[in-house]
């Protein structure tokens, strides 16, 4: 999809003065397009694009099974052009029947505080954000096990990266039934394959804490370097430590031996997703060197855009 060259060349020009380690900003993306004007007569342009899932898609394990995600192009206009294009969304979603589980999204780089203004006007929250370590591998922590789990781990595997979303469904997107289920499939094949790796920390031959991570080769032209500079990363997918011992050292243990094992591997990098609105996640991974690098901006249902 083409946009005008002026706006395109500040849009990317934009992102490369927000932060060092985005990627060259993106092609635009396909879907619906709408054009906006600004007061002075910029031209901002969003595109939009509709994903419905099904109860047994993994991506209902954090999304919303109706999203509407917008792909915001507003160059230097900054909050004005921002605010703008929300409310031609707005004004677009009230042609359509949203439904309760249905939401508005816009991914977007987390060091653009001008965007953020506009978010919060518009009853947006940030409910992910993707972040990303650079730092060394730390030291081992001493006094805690840490082992790499196998296929006869998967029980005690499944109820620990289950009660990941018992928690993060009161902080952040509400925990789903069949979280088990939809979890299943890809959790006995990390622990039957070579890569990705879980790993385990225990304490007395009883599991605390589980880390499930695997590496991430970015590619020019993949739809992973549209969040990340090429390179081999680690990726961080579920790391939970069992109700009652958090706070004792278990996952600061078990990263540490993660962040080397990773580093290991070939990974100076690494990256995750987590919740800022969890309070125990978002003060964890600040603490183990990350910062968020994108951010999800979101608002359920969608008819509650503002």
């Amino acid at each position: 999809m083409d946009i005008a060259e002026p706006l395109l060349a500040a849009h990317r020009a934009r992102f490369a003065a927000i932060d060092p380690l985005l990627p060259p900003a993106a092609p635009p993306a396909d879907g619906e397009r709408f054009d906006v004007a600004t007061a002075d007569g910029t031209q901002v342009t969003g595109v939009l694009q509709r994903q419905r899932f099904a109860p047994g898609d993994v991506p209902m394990l954090w999304s919303a099974a109706d999203t509407w995600q917008l792909f915001p192009y507003f160059g230097d206009t900054g909050t004005a052009g921002v605010d703008l294009l929300l409310r031609a969304l707005k004004a677009r979603l009230e042609t359509e029947e949203t439904g309760a589980d249905s939401a508005c999204v816009v991914f977007w780089p987390s060091r653009d505080a001008e965007a953020i203004r506009a978010f919060l006007d518009h009853g947006l929250v940030p409910l992910t954000a993707l972040g990303v370590r650079t730092a060394p591998p730390p030291e081992a922590e001493p006094g805690i096990t840490v082992r790499r789990a196998g296929p006869s781990d998967y029980e005690t595997a499944l109820r620990l990266a289950e009660a990941t979303f018992g928690y993060t469904g009161l902080v952040a997107s509400p925990r789903r039934e069949n979280t088990a289920e939809l979890l299943g499939p890809g959790l006995r094949q990390a622990l039957a394959a070579e890569e990705p790796a879980v790993w385990l920390a225990e304490e007395d031959g009883e599991a605390r804490a589980l880390a499930h991570c695997a590496w991430e080769d970015v590619a020019a032209g993949t739809e992973a370097a549209e969040l990340l500079l090429p390179g081999r990363w680690g990726y961080v997918n579920n790391v939970v430590t069992v109700p009652g011992e958090r706070g004792g050292g278990f996952g600061r243990a078990l990263m540490s031996h993660v962040h080397r094992e990773l580093h290991r591997g070939g990974a100076t990098r690494t990256f995750l997703y987590y919740n800022p609105t969890n309070p125990l996640s978002s003060v964890f991974w600040h603490r183990q060197g990350y910062r968020p690098l994108w951010t999800s901006w979101e608002v359920r249902p969608a008819s509650a855009l503002r």
